[in-house]
This record gives structure tokens, sequence and C-alpha cells, in this order.
């Protein structure tokens, strides 16, 4: 059952300034999307056009099978059973958590409001936090606080606006977790606006990469990953290492060798051959491709390592786990596991 559809969505701000150019989604009941892009791609005017603080110049919108924006429609944020979760929270400061909390749910009794506003809480792991005060919360309290308050009125759909953003990197991974899991117990369908892929990929079901106003591609973190949809959409989502190679027969050929292809190609054709650093290993066999280290990278859990190879205009990257063995300037052979993507 789909919960989101958007379908031609188009948004500009002057005669040059287009920001959405047609754009398609569809998110299924209870899935929380990602839509990833970099600065200035439109996905944050995209989340404004679904929460109806801003007007689409065409397209429609569609939520639990309700239209909200389409020609001469555009109904207002509080008609729209939207529930949204800025960035930083953005409580109000004289209220205490519970009443933050409560603060839609003004048609229903007191007590009413005090039980939704308990059982929120204790979704986000914040029970007996409800006469608390916005400033007595972390940043990352506040955020959850914020969630609960999206959550309370039971809304249709849920979005979140960066939300993650001013937090402190070593909080952001469990804050992260608390919000999926919250989602998860409700069954709440969420849409997360964000520019940072590892958040985007360990979060979400969907992912929607955006590109000059567009879905370049939509479908799950490791269809995004490992079959992307083309050269930029692969750099974008990760690290990636880009070959120019002939295909045919389901291999391609390329200075790393020959590669097995996961969407073997029918006639022999050229393009850019893709594969992630972590499919590239080191290796001392004599029959290895051979190249000499320029660079080692550490980052505690994994290395990254740069290789110069021979035959090839541009370095590779190698993505290593555990301790790194080799140097700068010593000589190595690269082995290559899994399969490659293929792109014209």
């Amino acid at each position: 059952m789909t919960a989101l559809q958007i379908t031609g969505v188009s948004k500009a701000y002057g005669p040059d300034s287009a920001v959405l150019n047609g754009l398609d989604l569809t998110v299924p009941s209870g899935a929380l999307a990602a839509v990833l892009g970099p600065s200035g791609c439109g996905k944050t005017t995209l989340l404004r056009i679904i929460a109806g603080f801003l007007r689409a110049d065409s397209g429609t919108i569609t939520v639990a099978g309700r239209t909200l924006t389409a020609p001469g429609l555009n109904l207002p944020p509080e008609s729209r059973s939207i529930g949204m979760v800025p960035q930083e929270g953005a409580l109000f400061p004289h209220l205490s958590v519970a009443r933050n909390v409560a603060f839609g749910l003004s048609g229903t009794d007191r007590a009413k409001r005090s039980s939704r506003s308990e059982e929120m809480l204790e979704l986000v792991g914040l029970g007996g936090y409800g006469d608390r005060m916005p400033h007595e919360l972390s940043g990352g309290q506040q955020q959850r606080v914020a969630l609960a308050r999206a959550l309370a009125p039971k809304p249709a759909l849920v979005l979140l606006d960066e939300p993650f953003n001013a937090l402190d990197s070593s909080l952001r991974a469990g804050v992260r977790a608390d919000v999926r899991a919250a989602l998860r117990a409700t069954g709440a369908t969420a849409v997360l606006v964000t520019h940072d892929q590892q958040e985007a990929l360990s979060t979400a079901d969907l992912v929607a990469v955006v590109r000059n106003g567009k879905v370049a591609q939509c479908g799950t973190p490791q269809e995004v990953y490992q079959h992307p949809a083309d050269p930029w959409v692969a750099r974008f989502v990760g690290d990636a290492v880009l070959l120019p190679g002939t295909a045919a027969n389901g291999t391609a050929t390329t200075a790393l060798g020959r590669l097995p292809l996961a969407r073997p190609a029918g006639d022999s054709r050229t393009g850019t051959v893709l594969l992630r650093p972590e499919q590239l290993q080191l290796t001392e066999a004599a029959t290895a491709v051979r190249g000499t280290v320029t660079e080692v990278s550490f980052y505690g859990h994994d290395a990254m390592v740069t290789v110069e190879v021979d035959g090839l205009t541009n370095p590779v990257e190698i993505r290593v786990a555990g301790p790194v063995a080799v140097r700068p300037g010593q000589r190595t052979g690269i082995n290559v596991t899994g399969e490659a993507t293929l792109h014209s």
C-alpha cells in the first residue's frame, strides 16, 4: 500500500531558478524513505511542499490516499495530518517536556493527552522526563522529544528535516537508532531529508537520490549502493573505483583484469566499470596486477590505501580492514572480488 505519492512536482523561485523539475517519488506504507542529495538539489524545498509550507508550481501529492496538493488545491499544513521533526528539535522553551509532546493533542481531554504524552515518551526512551524543561535535556534527548511530539497525534506521515545535524558525531548513531526503533514500533511512514550518505544508507528502507530537482535513483540502500544508476550516483552514495573497460560475454576487460559483471552486457561495448573499494584486496600473488602505494589513511576500524596501478591513469582506492601492512612507496599486487557494474 502506498502512503506517499508524489507525481511531477515542480518548483521555481524565479524564471531561471528551477529547484524541482517534475520530481516523482513513491513511498510504501510503514517505510522510512531517505531523500538524499547535495546542497541545493531541492530536497528541503520538497519537504516544505509536502508539509504545506510552500506551494508547488505543478504536480500532485497524495498521502494515505488523500490528495494534499494538486492544480487548484493546496491544503494548509494543519489540515494535512503530517508530523514534523525539524532541525535541532525546535521545542517550546516555556513548556515542559510532557506539554511539548501533548501540544498537538488539543482536541482530546487532559487525561488522554497526559496518557498519550507519557506513552510517547516511553516509546522514545524518555519515560519519567515529562516534568523537565527543554533546556534541561541534551541535544539528543531534545530530538527524541521532537519525534514523540510528531508521533503523538498519529499522523499519516512524519517528515524529518536533517534532525541529527546539530548532534555530536558520537551521539548521532544512537539517536538515529532510537528514532528508527520508534518509527517501527508505531508503524509510521516517514521521510528523512539528509545530505549524509551514511545516515541514509544505515537508517532508511528506501533511498531516493536527488539530482537537479529530480530523483536520479530510488531503491533499497543495497540496490543504490551496489547497483547505482550512473557514475555520479555511484560517487555520491559512497567511495567508488571507476575504470575504463570493454564488456563482452558477461565480463569486462579492465586494467585490473577481466571482471565478472553483475548485469552482463549483450554486445561488446566500452564504458565505465564500477567497483567499491572493499572489493579490492592487497595481495602478494605473482600473477596479480601490480601498483605502487602512494597513501595510507587510517580510520581505526579500517584504512584506505591509495595505489597507482601500472597502465591506469588515475589511482585506485582499496579499503582494508584491520592493521595495514603496506606503506607509501611500496609495491603491491591487487586482487578483485565480487562483480562489477558497467555504465555506458
